[in-house]
């Protein structure tokens, strides 16, 4: 043997081999023929809706569409007026969920798939709205509203499914499953975002055909989505129906506060996410803002920072989050994962207090790092604590309290990002610490309660027939 080559180890494949069966291995993980049988139909229905549905959430993501605006009505209207749009579009995404609890009341002991596919044809034909905004005062303010009425749908689709997601898929493996299904959705999304960002570069009007065609290539992930059974519906439809008085949902927003006086931990639990997500809500409009006016990127820049680079990270960190949230209580879970996000606002202010670009590079990546936990512990935590029919109550409650922070973050960033400007542009780096307070505020919160529970946070999910929190002794 050449003393060039050197013996592989017994059972063991060579180094080439193995460079090409990993990723091989990786990606034939998401066939559905790797999943439980019980749940392998509805996931492959979902699967191909998580490569469709993305051509909407584009459009409305609020990353992608504040850069486009931030750069596509420059000049149109004035930079205050400008920065306030970009605010708006950046609450739009969280502070539409502030209508969970409607979105709740509505779908109570209703068809859940039928429901969901109503909300989605809702949200193509808004799609195809956006797409002919003129670049006029008047556009900008029809695209605004637009986005705000996508949002609202796209909140009402989370909201359901997640209950969707609590019926079909079992405890065990329901992180890994709807971790494949969130891995798929932000990739397309990381791509879409890319792509529209060169094309923009390239012709400043193709976000129009963009958008168009994309509505279209979504109708396949709505009709996806109309073949999916829900696991036990009759059963769940009637526990939802079997609730009455103050547990019962509402048009009201008691309701959120009958459920969190019902269940103090859960309460506790929403009070640190809270803050954790005032923090993260706050860096994307002033994010969106310093790409372009301190840093100077356009289109694809803009949109790599803000957006594209955070997705491109999630498909990497997404299993590896599933796999702890299987094991532990969301508790002990967000008491990891927090932190993720205390290290990417730090590295954020950094590299706005030097001007470093490659410091908010590493800002983004550590964004996706903690973005590819939280889109798992959203749609997932509350089933942690909610008993058999108040799964859709609890992720209300969640939904509304995130929307109630989306309204006040952007606005409150932009405003101390503005008055700090004002005084001296050196100054901007305020709003950004301010970020890096609520989210440490934060993380120490969960770290707390996640102590205080001890080995029950090393227990998991909460059993299903667990009667509800107000009867609980």
């Amino acid at each position: 043997m050449p003393e060039t080559e050197q013996p592989t180890p017994a059972g063991r494949a060579p180094a080439h081999t193995r460079a090409i069966g990993l990723p091989l291995k990786a990606l034939l993980s998401f066939h559905p023929s790797r999943i439980p049988v019980f749940s392998r139909r509805n996931y492959a229905m979902e699967l191909r809706a998580a490569f469709a549905l993305p051509f909407l959430l584009v459009v409305v993501d609020s990353g992608v569409i504040g850069v486009l605006v931030k750069n596509a009505y420059e000049g149109v209207v004035s930079d205050r007026v400008l920065n306030m749009a970009v605010a708006i579009l950046a609450a739009s995404t969280a502070a539409a969920n502030i209508a969970s609890f409607i979105w709740v009341r509505i779908s109570n002991g209703a068809d859940k798939v039928r429901f969901i596919n109503g909300v989605q044809i809702a949200m193509v034909l808004i799609v195809a709205a956006i797409a002919l905004a003129p670049r006029t005062p008047s556009g900008l303010l029809l695209l605004t509203i637009a986005v705000i009425a996508g949002r609202l749908c796209w909140a009402g689709f989370i909201t359901i499914r997640s209950t969707i997601w609590g019926a079909n898929y079992a405890p065990r493996v329901r992180a890994r499953v709807t971790g494949k299904l969130a891995t798929v959705q932000v990739t397309m999304l990381s791509l879409l975002g890319l792509g529209l960002g060169k094309a923009m570069n390239i012709f400043p009007e193709a976000d129009r055909l963009f958008f168009l065609v994309g509505a279209v290539i979504s109708l396949y992930g709505v009709y996806a989505w109309s073949q999916i059974r829900v696991r036990g519906h009759r059963s769940l439809r009637n526990a939802e129906l079997a609730f009455s008085g103050r547990e019962a949902p509402t048009f009201s927003p008691m309701s959120v506060v009958n459920v969190l006086r019902a269940d103090r931990r859960y309460a506790s639990f929403m009070t640190w996410m809270f803050l954790l997500g005032l923090g993260n809500l706050m860096l994307a409009p002033i994010l969106t803002i310093a790409a372009r006016d301190r840093f100077n990127l356009e289109y694809l820049g803009g949109i790599a920072i803000v957006a594209s680079i955070p997705l491109a990270m999630m498909p990497f960190m997404i299993p590896i989050w599933a796999r702890l949230l299987d094991r532990v209580h969301v508790i002990r879970f967000r008491a990891i994962h927090s932190w993720a996000f205390v290290g990417a606002h730090a590295c954020c202010a950094l590299a706005v207090a030097m001007g470093s670009l490659p410091l908010l590079v590493l800002a983004s990546i550590f964004k996706g790092v903690g973005y590819a936990g939280g889109v798992l512990a959203w749609n997932l935590g509350h089933l942690d604590f909610a008993p058999r029919g108040m799964e859709s109550q609890y992720m209300g409650v969640h939904g509304t309290l995130n929307g109630v922070r989306g309204i006040i973050a952007p606005f409150l960033a932009v405003g101390i990002y503005e008055l700090a400007i004002a005084i001296d542009p050196r100054l901007a780096v305020i709003a950004f610490l301010a970020t890096v307070v609520l989210t440490l505020a934060g993380a120490i919160g969960f770290t707390v309660m996640s102590r205080k529970m001890g080995d029950q946070a090393k227990r998991g999910r909460r059993p299903a027939e667990v009667p509800p929190p107000s009867r609980v002794e």
